[in-house]
């Protein structure tokens, strides 16, 4: 097949197709109804020679052939893009651009409020997607363009990344107000006498700070185990079970909830929470923005 042959407009369908799976999300994305995605996916599907995507329970799976050309379509796509940010502008007061920005649920619960207020303020067209993606899996996803910027305790993200700390992290214990325990200051024999709900979170900060208490001298007796922080507050708020949480999600969580925080009887380091960008960005006006924009709102000088 001659390249001039090509509609070079399908591969960008090819390529949200490979990341969304699915007909309807690719035709949000890409601002066009599900007929003309579908249409587009037979054009591809005759000029490729290949089904691309099978229907199954999971969405639309790639063939094997769809996933050898993955890699060098995005290669392709990414060099474009790039390329024509370099020499393009951002104007968040007439863009309609959706970010996606890798974070926990900690994140989640800290940042999104008062980002969604400045973004709705500054750039009233622009949305802002959040996914979890393990940190192996979200260097190769930032690499490609699919995840914009990353917020957080992400050692492993050191190769061609850009990093700006925002503030550092410290640990607090947290309890509803009226606790036991509840009367400026915890001591360690407190501390281990209490009853405690631990958030599992296995590979960042939060599970770096667990694994910390695990073998210091307090002895926690851990009364339940769960695997994010969105119950938190409510099992707190019901029950005289006590968590360690970093400080700013206490700040959060405190008021709306009547919940009060000291500070740890343990000894623990403070985590720095950092911006990061992959440096293939680094000159992308929209990364720009969106990256000065966290910064200013939320980085302690």
């Amino acid at each position: 097949m001659e390249l001039h042959e090509f509609d070079l407009n399908l591969l960008v369908l090819f390529e949200r197709l490979l990341r969304e799976r699915r007909v309807s999300a690719v035709a949000v994305a890409l601002g066009l109804s599900q007929p003309a995605i579908s249409n587009g996916l037979k054009r591809l599907r005759e000029q490729l020679g290949d089904e691309l995507f099978l229907r199954t329970s999971r969405g639309m799976e790639p063939t094997p052939f769809a996933m050898r050309l993955a890699g060098p379509v995005a290669d392709a796509l990414r060099t474009l893009h790039t390329s024509l940010q370099e020499r393009g502008s951002f104007d968040p007061r007439k863009s309609a651009r959706r970010f996606t920005i890798a974070m926990t649920d900690i994140g989640e619960i800290y940042f999104l409020p008062e980002l969604l207020r400045a973004v709705r303020r500054i750039a009233p067209g622009v949305t802002i997607s959040t996914v979890h993606n393990p940190a192996v899996e979200l260097k190769r996803e930032m690499e490609s363009g699919a995840v914009d910027l990353a917020i957080g305790f992400i050692p492993q993200l050191r190769s061609g990344m850009l990093q700006r700390v925002l503030f550092p992290q410290r640990y607090v214990c947290l309890f509803r107000a009226g606790h036991p325990l509840d009367k400026g200051s915890m001591s360690l024999a407190e501390f281990s006498r209490a009853e405690h709900v631990v958030v599992v979170s296995e590979g960042t900060g939060h599970g770096q700070i667990n694994d910390i208490l695990e073998r210091s001298r307090a002895r926690r007796h851990v009364r339940m185990r769960v695997p994010h922080f969105v119950a938190v507050a409510q099992v707190l708020q019901a029950t005289d079970l006590v968590a360690s949480v970093p400080e700013k999600l206490a700040i959060r969580l405190a008021k709306p909830y009547r919940l009060r925080y000291l500070p740890h009887p343990v000894r623990l380091p403070e985590i720095p929470i950092k911006l990061f960008c992959h440096a293939k960005y680094r000159r992308d006006p929209a990364n720009q923005w969106l990256r000065d924009l966290i910064y200013a709102t939320f980085a302690e000088q």
